[in-house]
C-alpha cells in the first residue's frame, strides 16, 4: 500500500508541473532478502543494458583522466577481494555480470558518483512541528536524468527504505526510513585534485565507508532519528560531506559537517530562536558562500518569504524550484517527510531548471 501512496503522490506532483519537462523517474524494487550477486537484476527491467555501458562509461571518462583509469584498474583487478565490504561487493560484482561490463569499471564508476554531487538540501519544521526535507542533486552529467530511478528496498516483504540513486550505483544520496528519519547527502566542497587519490586512499587501505554507502546503511539499520544521527556523525568516511536529516518530532532537524573521521560541527533546527529551518549546500555553514554562488542566500531569502506557517511539501518544492537553488546540472529534486512517507516525491528536472511562474 505504501508503495502505491509514494506513485499516486509522485504522479500527481508530475502531473501539477507538467508545463515544464520534469518527469517522474521508474520505480524498482530490490529485495533485501535476494542473494546480493541478484539484487539488482530488476533494474534491466527499467533500462537497456547497452545504454547502461555506455552512460558508465560516458562518467567515468569525464570524472577520471585516461591514465588513472588505468592505474586503477590494475590496482582493483588485484585487490578488490580485499577491498569492497559485504554486502556492496557482491552487489557490485553481480552488477558487474548481469550488466555486461568489468568489475574494475563499476568500482570506478561508484567512486566517480562519490566525487562529483554538487547540492542543495532544506530541512524545516512548520508551526505545528511537522518536518520536511527537501534536496536538489547537481551533477555535471546530462546523461543522469535518463538513469535516475526510485528505489523501493523490502525485507520479508515489507518495505525497509526508500531511496532515490542511479541506475549501476550502489549508494544512496537521497533516502528515507518510513516513520523514522530521512537524509540526504552534499558534498563538501574540495579544493584539490589529489583529493580523489585521497578517498581512494580511504577507502582501500583505511577501509572507510564511502559517503553513500553509509547512507544506504544508517537507513537499514538506524532505530530512529537519534540512532541515525549518531551513526552519520561518528562512523568514518572517505571524504568530507554534509548529511542533513529530518526526523518525525518537532526539533529532529540537523545538518551534520563531517571530516573523514568524524563530525566538525553539528547544526540542528532552533525554532524557538527563530532557526526553523537549515539550508546547507556544498560549504560550511559558519563562512560565506563563494562570490559566484548564490544557491543558498536565493534559498534562505526564498524560504524566509514562504514563512514558517506556510512551509509543506509543496512549497518546499516551489523554493528548490527557484533558480539558481535549481539550475542547469540539478538532476533531480526529492521532497520527504518520515512522518508521511507515501508523500515521498522525485521529480527529474529538465537542463533549464528553474520554476515556471
Amino acid at each position: 500500500m505504501l508503495l502505491l501512496l509514494v506513485r499516486a503522490a509522485a504522479l500527481l506532483v508530475g502531473l501539477a508541473v507538467s508545463c515544464s519537462s520534469d518527469f517522474t523517474p521508474p520505480t524498482i524494487d530490490i529485495n533485501l532478502d535476494d542473494d546480493p550477486h541478484v539484487r539488482w537484476v530488476p533494474i534491466l527491467k527499467a533500462f537497456d543494458s547497452d545504454f547502461l555501458k555506455k552512460a558508465a562509461q560516458e562518467v567515468i571518462e569525464s570524472t577520471i583522466p585516461k591514465w588513472l583509469h588505468e592505474v586503477l584498474r590494475s590496482v582493483i583487478k588485484v585487490s578488490e577481494q580485499f577491498i569492497l565490504p559485504k554486502p556492496y561487493g557482491e552487489e557490485l560484482r553481480g552488477m558487474a555480470a548481469h550488466f555486461g561490463s568489468s568489475l574494475p569499471d563499476a568500482i570506478m564508476l561508484n567512486f566517480a558518483y562519490e566525487a562529483t554531487a554538487f547540492c542543495t538540501s532544506i530541512v524545516a519544521q512548520d508551526k505545528d512541528g511537522n518536518i520536511y526535507h527537501g534536496r536538489n542533486l547537481d551533477y555535471p552529467y546530462s546523461v543522469l536524468r535518463n538513469l535516475t530511478v526510485n528505489v523501493v528496498f523490502r525485507k520479508k516483504g515489507k518495505i525497509s527504505y526508500i531511496g532515490t540513486t542511479f541506475a549501476g550505483y550502489v549508494g544512496l544520496w537521497t533516502g528515507q526510513s518510513p516513520y523514522k528519519f530521512t537524509v540526504s547527502g552534499d558534498e563538501r566542497d574540495k579544493d584539490h585534485w589529489w583529493d580523489f587519490w585521497k578517498n581512494m586512499v580511504s577507502a582501500f587501505l583505511l577501509r572507510r565507508s564511502p559517503v553513500s554507502w553509509l547512507v544506504r546503511e544508517t537507513l537499514e539499520e538506524a532505530e530512529d532519528f537519534q540512532d541515525a544521527v549518531l551513526r552519520l556523525s561518528k562512523i568514518p568516511i572517505i571524504t568530507g560531506v554534509y548529511y542533513i536529516v529530518g526526523g518525525t518530532r518537532p526539533g529532529e532537524g540537523v545538518v551534520i559537517t563531517r571530516d573523514r573521521a568524524g563530525p566538525a560541527d553539528i547544526w540542528p533546527l532552533d525554532p524557538a530562536s527563530g532557526g526553523w529551518f537549515r539550508v546547507e549546500t556544498n560549504f560550511d555553514h559558519w563562512r560565506p558562500s563563494p562570490a559566484k554562488d548564490h544557491r543558498k542566500e536565493a534559498a534562505e531569502k526564498a524560504m524566509n518569504a514562504t514563512g514558517q506557517e506556510h512551509i509543506n511539501m509543496y512549497s518546499l518544492y516551489q523554493v528548490l524550484s527557484l533558480f539558481p537553488v535549481c539550475n542547469g546540472i540539478t538532476v533531480y529534486t526529492t521532497t520527504m517527510s518520515a512522518e508521511t512517507p507515501e508523500n515521498y516525491t522525485t521529480l527529474v528536472r529538465p537542463p533549464d531548471c528553474r520554476m515556471i511562474h
